[in-house]
């Protein structure tokens, strides 16, 4: 299979790589010291247009296929240093902007839609509780019908973006009878409901600029027009978000995997030690191709992964294999440039020693490596 980028193709990854470069890169250090949220920079994402990317024209978005929504993702993984900015983004795309697109109402498509996609509104995912972690299947938090609509209580943990969201996706048990497979539903809640509230906030060891908190349902009253899809249809919903986010959040990782090649291999040329460049010692020449070789067959999987999203029924197989081969490569990459640059690796002021510690999520979110591990295993007959 051939990923040979067109024309328009390669214009897209040149105009976002150039305005991450020129945008997004100012003043990272001390937002990641002080886990400070970029606002001004997320709405210039949002003139970009990055934050609705396959959602139609008519709809607010860019219209891309999702093979070209993973470019232009892997450009801004490439040209943007700040990787909580990144991810924020993604959250608020994959796991919550798609399935409002997929699954939502004409009336919800004219509601939230476009501010979503330019940036006016953040949205957050709520799904995982404290309790239950990656067991979906234990959910606790309830959505009772009342009236003609219904009355939600519980608590979600880890939602990114939930600090600062206007909107949040959740995740509530309709029917505890069904269980996860036909009793969960999915409902969009502003979060100036009464009853909703920002629970405890988290710092993190990575990702610093991106905010990450519990979200509280109180007895939050909800008309039937909040319900996204249809009720008891939420485990379709989520799973289906899942393969785009497990998908294309990757391709920012191969953008980011190409900028620590890149940094690796200029040091690599240029730092001296013993009378001769390191580049030539073969402990690091090695450590540097295999970096390459991690790129380059982590795009193919991610490529992969994104062009038989909406065309094949396997697509969550591929999106799984993509997601934890990537973010595996990823964390490695990291901790091998670290080590090329040394001392110099360890300090703040290179991006090396950051990004390290935004890689390490990548293998916790959207799935742990493990949980992606019983997904494939399944998908074998296992």
């Amino acid at each position: 299979m051939e990923f040979e980028l067109n024309e328009e193709q390669r214009i897209l990854r040149d105009s976002v790589l150039r305005f991450a470069e020129a945008e997004l890169n100012g003043n990272i250090r001390v937002r990641d010291r002080d886990h400070e949220f970029p606002r001004e920079l997320w709405l210039k994402c949002g003139t970009m247009n990055l934050q609705g990317l396959p959602v139609p024209p008519e709809l607010g978005g860019a219209g891309l296929d999702p093979l070209s929504s993973a470019i232009a993702l892997e450009a801004l993984g490439h040209g943007c240093r700040d990787g909580g900015l990144v991810f924020s983004i993604c959250a608020h795309l994959l796991a919550c902007v798609v399935p409002i697109w997929k699954h939502g109402s004409a009336e919800q498509h004219a509601r939230y839609l476009g501010r979503l996609c330019d940036g006016s509104l953040i949205a957050a995912n709520a799904m995982t509780e404290p309790q239950t972690g990656s067991d979906a299947f234990a959910m606790t938090t309830r959505a009772v019908p009342e009236g003609e609509g219904f009355r939600i209580s519980g608590t979600k943990i880890f939602c990114s973006n939930g600090p600062i969201a206007d909107i949040v996706v959740t995740y509530a048990l309709t029917d505890p009878a069904k269980g996860y497979h036909g009793g969960v539903t999915a409902f969009l809640i502003e979060s100036s409901r009464p009853g909703f509230s920002v629970g405890q906030r988290f710092e993190k060891l990575g990702l610093r600029t991106s905010p990450i908190s519990e979200v509280v349902f109180n007895d939050v009253i909800v008309d039937g027009e909040a319900v996204l899809g249809r009720v008891g249809g939420g485990s379709a919903i989520f799973a289906q978000s899942m393969d785009w986010e497990r998908a294309l959040l990757g391709a920012t990782h191969l953008g980011t995997m190409q900028h620590l090649l890149e940094q690796a291999t200029d040091y690599a040329r240029t730092r001296k030690q013993y009378g001769q460049i390191i580049g030539k010692f073969q402990a690091v020449s090695h450590r540097i191709a295999e970096m390459k070789i991690r790129l380059e067959a982590a795009r193919w999987l991610v490529y992969r992964a994104a062009s038989r999203l909406d065309r094949a029924h396997d697509a969550g197989f591929d999106a799984s294999i993509a997601k934890v081969f990537v973010s595996e490569a990823l964390v490695e990459s990291a901790l091998a440039t670290v080590q090329t640059l040394g001392g110099y690796g360890f300090m703040v002021e290179y991006d090396a020693e950051r990004i390290l510690r935004d890689a390490v999520g990548s293998t916790i979110y959207s799935g742990t490596s493990d949980i992606q591990r019983n997904i494939i295993a399944r998908w074998l007959g296992m």
